[in-house]
């Protein structure tokens, strides 16, 4: 063989030796998105220097706050209803925007002057949803008004006065389920590394696909209990006396919704339904663990449709008359 043709293959050789050596110290970086998002929430780097879901989750202010504040311009109320709804009457002040659109919203206003910022919409738990996506992102000042507009004013009141029942207090259960093995954390796809990044993704897509993937009526559940995993969430006692709806497991509000405790006895293969007391509470853990990857909803209304009249007797959190401010509004 000529000297040339040697000193080819031996420049070739070396070439394909510099490459597969390349290729093994640049590997491209493979990260559990799922996981790298929720110890970014939980940890102190988050946008709110906090695990917000395990200390202050929710954020909830009443309509009587919201008046009071309003009367000195110190809050700022973004209302998510239809703009037709919103024309037939709403709170002096109050700024109509479309649930996907408040993040860009809130981003051009000077929120200084404000003490709070108030998400409106019908019984509080879309609102919830989007209190939920705001707060995480670190706009510390958002809230969402208890029973939406139905706590405004009676003419608003009719989805409240509507959804109350006790149509499934009969099958409500003392008998204990326990909580599935730990497993893995959902798959997501946003092509991102880092927490912060992941965040943004994920929040410009929940908002992108609103309330509704988030969200389950209660005849839904019942009527297929065993297509759910259910989550009690409200305290140990009160899983047991008035009970729970049947198969449901119990998940201790700011404890159990983290990395080192329940989160991943969550399954990734059927859908999650969470409910609380009104259905309020739930929608910020069902837009929690959406923005994580599980398909999880909030039951509506939570138990005030179920068994409201034992939730009366036991002095828990019920939708009444006196919840109604009859403040006035604005067409």
């Amino acid at each position: 063989m000529k000297k040339s043709n040697l000193w080819i293959i031996s420049i070739l050789f070396a070439f394909l030796f510099v490459t597969s050596c390349n290729e093994k110290e640049d590997p491209i970086p493979v990260v559990n998105e799922s996981e790298v998002l929720a110890a970014y929430l939980e940890s102190t780097n988050s946008p709110l220097s906090k695990d917000y879901v395990n200390t202050d989750m929710p954020s909830i202010t009443s309509a009587t706050d919201v008046f009071t504040l309003n009367q000195t311009g110190q809050v700022y109320i973004i209302d998510i209803r239809s703009a037709t709804d919103f024309a037939t009457g709403h709170i002096a002040n109050a700024h109509n925007v479309a649930l996907g659109d408040i993040l860009t919203h809130i981003e051009g206003v000077d929120l200084t002057p404000y003490q709070k910022v108030v998400i409106v919409c019908y019984s509080g738990q879309t609102a919830g949803f989007a209190t939920l996506l705001l707060r995480i992102t670190g706009y510390d000042k958002v809230f969402s008004m208890k029973w939406g507009m139905c706590s405004w004013n009676a003419d608003f009141a009719g989805g409240w006065e509507s959804a109350i029942g006790n149509t499934y207090a009969s099958q409500f259960t003392a008998a204990a389920t326990d909580k599935g093995p730990i497993g893995d954390m959902p798959v997501l796809s946003t092509g991102q590394t880092t927490g912060q990044a992941i965040l943004k993704a994920r929040v410009e897509a929940l908002l992108a696909e609103g309330y509704t993937p988030a969200k389950v009526a209660n005849k839904t559940v019942f009527d297929n209990l065993a297509s759910y995993y259910i989550i009690n969430y409200w305290p140990a006692d009160q899983y047991t006396d008035p009970g729970h709806v049947p198969g449901a497991m119990q998940y201790t509000p700011k404890a159990s919704i983290k990395l080192s405790v329940d989160l991943k006895t969550l399954p990734t293969n059927k859908p999650i339904v969470a409910y609380c007391y009104t259905g309020q509470t739930s929608s910020f853990l069902a837009a929690y663990l959406r923005l994580l990857g599980y398909d999880a909803k909030s039951l509506l209304y939570g138990a005030n449709g179920m068994i409201y009249d034992i939730m009366v007797a036991k002095g828990m959190t019920v939708f009444n008359s006196a919840q109604i401010m009859g403040y006035a509004y604005v067409q």
